[in-house]
């Protein structure tokens, strides 16, 4: 996967094309030459094209369902660190001065970091970047919230204020390695290379039987499209189908409005 990441997305897209395509029209010239020979025999090839069809459904079905289920958890983890930030941001508002208005400075300065990594390509120097950035504030905030507990050792407030800041943390984490988790590249290459084979050889078994060539040339382009939309899925910033940033985005906005409770 890391081969297919790093490439943009027409560039993926013309490979998908050109490997699934080229195998149909080489297919599709070898069954015409089948056709040509007198008594050529095309069942055992209309026998290995039925099965390759069968098991190649299976294995789209699958790395789809892979890629689907990894592009939910990257959405899923993208709104539970905005709600994680937005609960911290609120009981940041509960500690006392000087400490309310640091961390409350500094947890806009994380969302902004937060952003950053929703935007930019995983691995990239862009993205280390920024990861960077968010864990210097991360010990920052982690700093002021030691200030606060050690000044109001028996308070609630920093005491929940730190297990929400804790829970913000882990959530970014999650979300960090969550973009990590892609579809195996061998189901990728199996995806490939097999749809290729059972394309070329519904092709050889058309062309042998006399048919044209329109017709696995559709079936061709409907499968290049399902691997385009599995590869697409696992891109979350590159591709097509990304992870929306709006949850992060949003929280931040609401951090430029005059707080919501008074200093104590």
């Amino acid at each position: 996967m890391p081969f297919f990441f790093q490439l943009s997305t027409l560039v993926v897209w013309l490979i998908l094309f050109v490997v699934v395509i080229g195998a149909t029209s080489v297919g599709h010239l070898i069954g015409r030459s089948e056709h040509a020979k007198p008594g050529g025999d095309s069942e055992p090839f209309g026998v290995m094209q039925a099965a390759m069809l069968g098991f190649m459904g299976l294995v789209l079905a699958f790395g789809i369902s892979l890629a689907v289920g990894r592009y939910e958890d990257r959405r899923a983890a993208i709104v539970d660190e905005s709600n994680a930030i937005g609960t911290t941001y609120l009981r940041a508002q509960t500690l006392q001065e000087p400490a309310r208005s640091r961390s409350m400075d500094l947890l806009r300065q994380f969302t902004d970091a937060s952003i950053r990594i929703a935007k930019t390509v995983p691995a990239g120097a862009e993205q280390d970047a920024a990861i960077a950035d968010s864990e210097r504030t991360q010990r920052a905030l982690w700093s002021e919230a030691g200030d606060a507990l050690e000044v109001q050792p028996a308070a609630n407030a920093p005491r929940l204020y730190v297990e929400s800041l804790n829970d913000t943390f882990d959530a970014q984490s999650r979300r960090i390695y969550g973009l990590d988790n892609r579809v195996p590249p061998s189901v990728l290459i199996l995806e490939i290379v097999g749809a290729a084979i059972a394309l070329g050889l519904l092709a050889i078994h058309l062309a042998a039987l006399g048919r044209g060539l329109p017709t696995v040339l559709v079936a061709a382009v409907v499968v290049t499209l399902t691997l385009v939309v599995t590869v697409d899925l696992d891109r979350p910033v590159r591709g097509l189908i990304q992870v929306s940033a709006t949850p992060l985005t949003d929280v931040r906005a609401s951090m430029a409005l005059p707080p919501a409770s008074g200093a104590p």
